[in-house]
């Protein structure tokens, strides 16, 4: 099984496309749409290193995997099916918590569904499928949002914004409906008992102190040097200091055109909403 991995400087994000050299069957995760806020500009410059990628190696792409609602860059799921209208966009069943959740923080009106009809599958937890030749294995991986899920594919793990290279640590967990104590769970429980040799692609790479890009590591090296998650770690200290850091963290720069997009199963609409929170006190 072969992997390729592209990286978006701008959101930091990782997408993958992973391919069987053999039968040409590919699938792609977490794949982005190029968003200006400032001026409102739609581009393609990602999508099209992926097409680029799929038609120089003939490939035929199953599905658009998601491992989550993403808060920090768009979808190109939908422009992917422009391309190859078979291919199905993929998500965790629990995509409808979260809709329910941003329904009433957009004030959608009663045409919006929370059912998550809106993707083509929804991946039940622990759900084994197959696209073609390649096998998967969701894995629910949970905390960051209700639902984000990780895809076991052979000896490789891709897991999104659950679990990052170990100077990274893990994802925030202040989302609506987000836990700090689910996220200890999906990664100490779920992805720890993984072996060790297990490959992990993680879904961003902030690239901390200015270092090179890393989007690859393993189970192994992540039960014993992640900075914010170790194997030795305890919930407690785990939901300690997650909740705080939390707490000290800007929202994502593209999050509100993000969640409008993403719950939507990557539908652009013909105009963002932006909701306005009152925090101000009497002076």
């Amino acid at each position: 099984m072969n992997v390729q991995h592209f990286f978006d400087k701008d959101t930091f994000t990782l997408t993958y496309i992973v391919y069987d050299h053999n039968t040409k069957d590919a699938v792609i995760i977490d794949p982005v749409l190029d968003y200006d806020p400032a001026s409102g500009a739609i581009e393609n410059n990602s999508l099209k290193l992926i097409l680029d990628f799929i038609r120089e190696h003939k490939l035929n792409p199953h599905y658009c995997l998601e491992t989550h609602a993403h808060a920090d860059h768009l979808s190109s799921s939908q422009e992917l099916k422009d391309y190859f209208p078979h291919i199905k966009i993929a998500i965790s069943e629990n995509i409808q918590k979260v809709q329910k959740s941003f329904k009433d923080v957009f004030h959608f009106g009663d045409d919006f569904k929370t059912n998550g009809s809106q993707f083509d599958k929804l991946i039940k937890n622990h759900e084994e499928f197959s696209a073609g030749s390649i096998k998967i294995h969701a894995i629910p991986t949970p905390g960051h949002t209700p639902a984000c899920m990780s895809f076991h594919i052979n000896n490789m793990v891709f897991t999104g914004d659950a679990l990052f290279i170990e100077d990274s640590g893990t994802g925030r967990c202040d989302f609506p409906d987000g836990s700090a104590q689910d996220l200890y769970t999906s990664v100490h429980e779920n992805l720890y008992s993984l072996p060790d040799d297990t490959i992990v692609f993680v879904g961003h790479d902030y690239q901390p102190n200015g270092r090179d890009l890393r989007f690859e590591t393993t189970i192994g090296q992540s039960k014993m040097h992640n900075t914010q998650l170790r194997k030795e770690t305890s919930r407690e200290e785990y939901v300690t200091f997650r909740e705080a850091r939390d707490k000290t963290l800007k929202a994502p720069r593209l999050l509100f055109a993000s969640i409008q997009v993403n719950i939507n199963a990557g539908v652009l609409p013909t105009e963002l909403k932006m909701p306005l929170f009152n925090k101000m006190k009497k002076i």
